[in-house]
């Protein structure tokens, strides 16, 4: 026993083996933009997903803005870069763009764009307003900036002779004087959508948004009661300045649109088909905007072939009426992201996280995007084998193959957003989207206003030439530049009339060979107003004579 407890202690003692615990990987930060932001509630959500904030000349990958982006910073942006603005959401989002857009639209598909209230753009379409005001007096018109917001600058009018001048730059609308009341006040709706892709075209909405109503209740407009702004408007830039404004998520004058939509099912309402006539408003409205977003985008953008490089979230105001038809109002190129209440700060934040979440914004592609274009580099210095016709075509089914991936990804990843476009009902699109080409194109109603124009100023070229001489007037057909052209000629300086009647002078040319000689002037007849200039040149001899080599005699 004793050999073996002295072997067992011979034993060397074996040391416990400890798990070495593997070391995460930190994962690399993402670079953002937000030099040119304003929103405090963008940089939270965006230090969630690991992003850094960095300068306008370092190396960024999302970059935030609150103004529309010039075409200098989306010529710079590489493939993996991405910037939170399209080029040309203007034509929607400007008041005075969309009032002529929609104009348009509602001459061509008159029933399917009955979507908007009818507007005019003043000074253009002046007398068009007046003509129409004279036609129905007893209406109401609500009379916006063209390029403002948060309800700075507007006013209500019955009395637009009196309250608009022909020279103001206005954006004159119709008034829905018959909106859906609830609790007898009137309300609009903030529908947050998002445009990640113009061509295809894929634009979410938002699960919830704001609804936002009018402090005191609401009376048909009259004239005593037209400039009672807390009753005819429900911008909350206004509201929320008053003492009777309640901050209540159920009952106050600002609510969720998930309490609303309960509203609607609590009181009968179908709320299914409210918000499908709400998204086809915004799909019909994102059409009008589309041939513009594209044709910006492809020329901005000829390279980026991995998704888009732009996406967008805007604001849509949408008014109900009495028989629950909603009506565009305006949409929000940068809808506020202040988050002063609660409410806000649930709604903003979660669909801007969700926003960040379907970017797919990650280091590893932008490493994937660096790659490819290094290899793309060296296939050309390489000559690689292969026509340039089936490079175009290998490019374009990879690009395909990735959209699908994309497309895929966003619906995974979609949070809170719910696709309206494309849809299964998207064959009814298809006749707006081929007729919307024409925005750039003539229309009956320039054409109209072209040659309205034409005539207006032929009458006035007539008043002008009725007190000149005949041969001092200009054609009145031509117009522009070619209505100021005269025929360029050789002016010979005339005799005087002062000294003499112009059908008693005669001039007697030379032959062609023969040496200059001054003309003979004896068969002119002085006028009544003679001086001694006159004196001198009618003594003048008939036949002067003239000394030359020649013997031949020349003709006088």
């Amino acid at each position: 026993v004793k050999k073996e407890d002295e072997k067992i202690e011979e034993r060397p003692l074996e040391e416990p083996k400890v798990e070495k615990k593997k070391k995460k990987k930190k994962k690399r930060a993402i670079g953002i933009c937000t030099a040119n932001c304003r929103y405090e509630s963008v940089r939270r959500v965006a230090r969630r997903f690991n992003f850094k904030e960095v300068g306008e000349n370092e190396d960024w990958v999302l970059f935030w803005t609150d103004c529309s982006v010039s075409i200098e910073r989306v010529m710079d942006m590489k493939r993996y870069q991405k910037i939170n603005h399209f080029p040309g959401m203007s034509e929607i989002c400007r008041k005075d763009l969309l009032a002529r857009n929609m104009n348009r639209m509602q001459k061509l598909f008159p029933k399917e764009y009955n979507i908007c209230p009818r507007s005019w753009c003043l000074p253009a379409d002046y007398s068009e307003f007046m003509t129409y005001h004279r036609s129905k007096k007893n209406k109401t018109y609500i009379i916006k900036p063209d390029n403002s917001c948060q309800g700075k600058g507007i006013m209500l009018t019955k009395t637009p002779k009196v309250d608009i001048k022909h020279c103001d730059n206005f954006v004159v609308q119709q008034y829905l004087s018959k909106p859906f009341l609830i609790d007898n006040l009137k309300f609009d709706l903030r529908v947050y959508v998002l445009v990640t892709s113009c061509d295809p075209l894929r634009i979410y909405v938002y699960k919830d948004g704001l609804v936002r109503f009018a402090v005191n209740p609401y009376q048909d407009p009259t004239n005593n009661n037209v400039d009672d702004v807390l009753m005819h408007l429900t911008n909350y830039a206004i509201t929320k300045h008053s003492s009777d404004f309640i901050r209540d998520e159920e009952k106050g004058h600002k609510r969720k649109i998930t309490h609303l939509n309960t509203w609607f099912e609590s009181n009968g309402y179908n709320r299914e088909k409210i918000w499908a006539d709400i998204e086809d408003v915004i799909v019909k409205t994102l059409i009008v905007s589309h041939p513009t977003l594209k044709h910006n985008y492809r020329t901005c953008f000829p390279n980026h072939n991995r998704g888009s490089a732009c996406f967008e979230i805007l604001g849509f105001d949408i008014m109900l009426d009495r028989k629950l038809k909603p009506w565009l109002l305006e949409v929000n190129h940068s809808p506020s992201f202040h988050t002063d209440s609660p409410l806000d700060k649930v709604i903003k934040e979660g669909f801007l996280a969700d926003t960040i979440k379907m970017l797919n914004c990650s280091y590893l592609e932008r490493k994937r995007c660096i790659e490819e274009d290094r290899r793309r580099v060296k296939e050309r210095l390489f000559a690689k084998s292969g026509t340039r016709q089936q490079q175009h075509q290998e490019s374009l089914e990879t690009d395909k193959a990735y959209s699908l991936v994309l497309e895929q990804a966003e619906a995974n990843n979609c949070g809170g957003y719910r696709c309206v476009y494309p849809c299964i009902n998207e064959a009814k699109y298809k006749p707006f989207f081929q007729q919307s080409g024409s925005l750039f194109t003539e229309t009956v109603a320039s054409k109209a206003r072209q040659e309205c124009a034409r005539l207006q100023r032929e009458a006035i070229l007539a008043k002008q030439n009725e007190g000149r001489p005949r041969g001092k007037s200009t054609d009145a057909g031509e117009s522009g530049e070619a209505a100021g052209r005269r025929r360029i000629k050789k002016k010979v300086r005339p005799v005087p009339e002062r000294l003499y009647k112009r059908p008693s002078f005669k001039m007697e040319k030379l032959p062609p060979g023969s040496p200059r000689f001054p003309i003979h002037m004896t068969t002119a007849t002085p006028t009544k107003k003679t001086d001694k200039l006159t004196d001198q040149i009618q003594t003048l001899p008939s036949q002067p004579q003239l000394k030359t080599t020649s013997s031949r005699k020349l003709p006088v």
